[in-house]
């Protein structure tokens, strides 16, 4: 009788001591690393066999790989305004690089502080006033310095002797280490400047593709002869575009006796066979392409190591279960297809990016998602996942239950994108457009110009179907797509 009775009052303790119902998730620390102009075909992962990125690769096979991921206005500003706050540009009001972002606008990092997070951001910022929503931010005061950065807090500015990539990535873990010991889930914004232009490699990276030839893209002697216009008027080439410093034909960017010593080895003896017998024509295009395309990947490289770095921490502190890692571009970027460097058009280059997301119990490893979704989608998905409240009139949607694995009840056949910046830089027309799962339309309302392109059976977007009356039917429901498009996000 006493044994039953024993067995009794542990089975009651055990049912008053078990969680009634769902319980709910713990929110996790997040670390959202914010490259700069990583184009998706410059990652192993999206399918590249030229870049080396063994960490990006193996934070993809850890988690979730986004497949068609897009920006909505291919350029630095705008884009990253559109990452904090999940609108479009026309409604943040950052339409190009010259505007300066309201610091006062709700974003996703005010939103994480106010619902219990310590927030930081360390690197580019670039959007001209100070950050705001950050418990810590230390960041470049422009566009910022590959070699010995200087850096601006609420503390003052100062100089930073190293690399780039591997001094932010010093301050992150600084500010990491910080944090140790203390329950409160933390938001910590790492943003690279790299691999933007003049792409500088680090001294670790200078040696890759040495004695290499990488494939060219298929599209490098693109003749444009189906595009609007604008295609042929825009001053973003490779073959006539690329300036001396950024073809390293001149005094080394690096700064540092060691440093400049590695510059030298890597590049004098190719820039004086150069100058012994210099090159014209296409052979010219294919040596700046190669020197172009090189110097872009080694700087990606350079970003891959500072991503192993961090979840390297993340596993040292036995972090990596309760922490939600985000790696994305803030725009694609063009590595010689269709002869260019630079972003901005809505061509697939430009406008797609990589976003790949490792969350240890509930995104399955080694995922991939072809759903269409948008940079605008960020910031409601990290209020979403932090339990925050959400941004008022967001554009985009909680990404969440793409994350989880759920299949959503509706989810959009169509993103919306709107270029602005014109005349400068780049000569590139303005225009705005709608891609769907297989096709897109772009308008040029400038030059009165119109694109229309099949993705399926024209991938590099090189036979412009646009008026052409066997595909009529089509190109207006697109046209009306675009049209609802606009109406729906209040830029028509």
């Amino acid at each position: 009788m006493r044994l039953r009775n024993l067995l009794l009052l542990c089975l009651l303790s055990a049912c008053a001591a078990a969680p009634l119902g769902p319980q709910p998730r713990r929110r996790p620390n997040i670390v959202f690393i914010l490259a700069d102009d990583h184009a998706a075909q410059a990652l192993g992962a999206y399918g590249s066999t030229s870049a080396h990125t063994p960490n990006l690769d193996r934070l993809a096979a850890q988690g979730l790989r986004f497949d068609n991921a897009f920006c909505g206005n291919a350029i630095c500003s705008p884009a990253r305004a559109s990452v904090l706050t999940g609108l479009h540009s026309h409604a943040h009001g950052v339409v190009d690089n010259a505007t300066r972002f309201d610091g006062a606008l709700p974003t996703f990092p005010k939103a994480l502080g106010a619902a219990g997070y310590r927030t930081a951001l360390v690197g580019k910022w670039h959007l001209k006033s100070d950050p705001t929503g950050f418990d810590h931010w230390e960041v470049f005061p422009d566009q910022g310095e590959y070699y010995d950065p200087v850096l601006v807090s609420p503390r003052g500015k100062r100089t930073v002797a190293g690399y780039t990539s591997e001094v932010v990535t010093d301050l992150a873990l600084d500010w990491l280490e910080q944090q140790r010991g203390d329950d409160t889930p933390f938001l910590l914004c790492l943003n690279h400047k790299a691999p933007h232009r003049s792409w500088a490699p680090g001294p670790r990276e200078l040696e890759l593709y040495a004695g290499e030839e990488l494939p060219e893209p298929a599209t490098l002697f693109d003749d444009y002869s189906t595009r609007a216009a604008g295609a042929v008027a825009q001053e973003m080439s490779v073959a006539r575009h690329l300036s001396e410093y950024d073809l390293k034909l001149g005094a080394p960017h690096a700064r540092g006796d060691e440093a400049i010593a590695a510059w030298r080895r890597a590049y004098d003896e190719e820039n004086a066979a150069l100058a012994r017998q210099p090159l014209e024509g296409d052979a010219r295009t294919r040596w700046n392409y190669q020197r172009y395309a090189k110097d872009y990947l080694r700087c990606v490289a350079g970003v891959d190591a500072s991503v192993g770095r961090v979840l390297e921490w993340l596993e040292r502190a036995g972090l990596t279960d309760a922490t939600l890692v985000i790696y994305a571009s803030d725009q694609g970027f063009f590595v010689g297809e269709h002869g260019w460097y630079d972003k901005r058009w809505m061509y697939e280059e430009s406008l797609r990016l990589p976003l790949i997301v490792r969350w240890p119990g509930v995104i399955e490893p080694g995922r991939v998602e072809e759903r269409l979704v948008q940079n605008i989608d960020l910031a409601p998905t990290l209020c979403d996942v932090a339990s925050a409240t959400p941004l008022p009139n967001a554009h985009g949607t909680s990404l969440l239950p793409l994350l989880e694995g759920r299949t959503p009840r509706a989810w959009r056949s169509s993103i919306y994108y709107r270029y602005f910046e014109y005349p400068d830089s780049h000569r590139v027309e303005p225009h705005y457009g709608v891609r769907t799962e297989r096709h897109k339309l772009i308008e040029f309302p400038r030059i009165g110009a119109r694109e229309f392109y099949d993705l399926e059976r024209d991938p590099h977007e090189l036979n412009n179907l646009a008026g052409q009356s066997e595909h009529s039917a089509l190109e207006a429901r697109l046209s009306a797509e675009l049209a609802r498009l606009r109406r729906e996000f209040g830029d028509a």
